[in-house]
């Protein structure tokens, strides 16, 4: 049950819908865009191109597609961190290449197919860097048009979905439950995450199909448990009673995933506190072995002296007892307090 990176199982989940992946991009891509690909084309490719030490902060897809008649293909680099980063687009221009390569090696081309980059982006920070290479390249905008033809630059598509009003929020049912509650999951305003579930239980309740409805809508709340921070347990409670009223159904869903998650919840602070209450054992025994070992060296220990090296942390209390048969001086342990 535990989710590693629920950010990208949650993109990943929703966008390998077919069909969802082409709602979005009839309904967010620039028009001029959308008359030059074919849709029906539209094949997921299994590739990956982000390192296992970046997948905490990106996710990504590609499809392929003909692009004007031609084999191409759409890049979406999905940006769950809560922050802007003004490396993106160098992360792309690398994912770019790579995926250049793979197609050398796969299809032995001639020529590079077309890529087309997108950055769908939703943290609490509004992202305020342009959306091109040109923008983190020093004094690139105070060259000559003659020298920057010889610099590469390029520029992405960008989705700052956290920003999007009710109204901009465009597509079928699928899609505007998942960009609504991807703005939301970083909101710390948890009524608008209530209306978000809220409004998911009721459109996904009319589906004609069922247990396509219950599907994704067991997806969305699973992700939301997992990843929104600000829900307490009265919260959850307050929610599935809601939910039962609209969505019978999922109602099922909702308890049985919020149960799920405050165990997990508890489990953490159990661990947690095992982990305190280990630390807090390990600093009492050395404490005692120090002020022993130190008293056995220079004689009597001031009461005061007793009390520092208590509220010592484990590891300075570590490095006083290996050292302390090397000390000349009493006074010499001072220095492993804060001042």
């Amino acid at each position: 049950m535990k989710i590693q990176n629920p950010h990208d199982k949650f993109f990943k989940e929703t966008f390998s819908d077919i069909d969802v992946a082409k709602d979005f991009m009839i309904n967010y891509l620039p028009q001029e865009i959308v008359k030059l690909i074919d849709l029906e084309t539209l094949v997921l490719q299994k590739d990956s191109f982000i390192n296992e030490k970046l997948q905490e902060v990106y996710s990504d897809m590609l499809f392929k597609v003909n692009i004007s008649n031609r084999e191409g293909y759409i890049y979406f680099l999905f940006e769950h961190k809560s922050y802007v980063s003004k490396q993106t687009a160098l992360q792309l221009l690398r994912y770019i290449v790579e995926i250049w390569e793979m197609s050398i090696k796969k299809e032995g081309v001639g020529k590079l197919p077309i890529i087309i980059p997108l950055v769908v982006y939703h943290g609490s920070e509004k992202w305020n860097i342009r959306n091109d290479l040109g923008t983190i390249i020093e004094g690139y905008d105070e060259l000559t048009e003659e020298i920057k033809k010889y610099i590469p630059n390029f520029e992405y598509l960008l989705y700052d979905i956290s920003r999007y009003k009710d109204e901009d929020i465009k597509g079928r049912v699928q899609l505007r439950i998942m960009l609504s509650i991807l703005r939301n999951i970083f909101s710390d305003d948890v009524s608008k995450m209530k209306k978000t579930i809220l409004n998911a239980a009721m459109y996904l309740s009319e589906l004609e199909d069922k247990q396509t409805g219950l599907h994704y809508f067991e997806t969305y709340i699973r992700y939301i448990f997992s990843s929104y921070q600000q829900m307490t347990e009265s919260d959850f409670k307050e929610i599935t009673k809601d939910i039962e009223k609209i969505f019978v159904e999922g109602s099922e869903y909702a308890m049985t995933l919020a149960e799920i998650f405050r165990r997990e919840g508890m489990e953490k602070g159990i661990e947690k506190g095992i982990e305190k209450g280990i630390e807090k054992g390990e600093t009492i025994a050395l404490s005692k072995t120090a002020i022993k070992l130190l008293t056995k060296k220079f004689g009597i220990i001031p009461n005061e002296l007793k009390m520092k090296i208590q509220e010592l942390d484990v590891a300075t209390l570590e490095i006083i007892v290996e050292y302390i048969l090397d000390m000349q001086s009493i006074d010499e342990i001072n220095k492993y307090f804060v001042k």
